[in-house]
């Protein structure tokens, strides 16, 4: 992972199945617009999350494109559907290929 980007995601441990959850994700990036200049007025090169998406056991849940106006640290939340015990894995995509993971268990009570 590159340094200072953190993903941080919150999952319910469990649900009934067929419960809609909430899901709430936050990384931490600079997100750099491509159009500042750094002390030596060269422009910064651009470094944005583009892209966001959530699975749920293989399944898409969520797909999401950034656009350069996107703030820093961009946070997102969403709600998806728990059918039954598994694991979403979430996956951030940078300008510069760098992808960054995490996933989270879900238990069916």
């Amino acid at each position: 992972m590159a340094k200072g980007v953190k993903p941080r995601v919150k999952v319910p441990k469990t649900a009934a199945a067929g419960d809609t959850i909430t899901i709430k994700t936050l990384i931490s990036h600079k997100m750099e617009s491509g159009q500042r200049k750094d002390d030596e007025g060269n422009v910064i090169p651009r470094s944005i999350i583009n892209r966001f998406t959530c699975d749920f056991n293989g399944e898409n849940v969520i797909d999401v494109t950034m656009e350069p106006a996107i703030s820093t640290n961009p946070y997102l939340e969403f709600e998806a559907l728990v059918p039954e015990a598994g694991e979403f894995t979430f996956t951030w995509y940078d300008d510069d290929g760098s992808i960054y993971e995490t996933a989270k268990k879900i238990a069916v009570e």
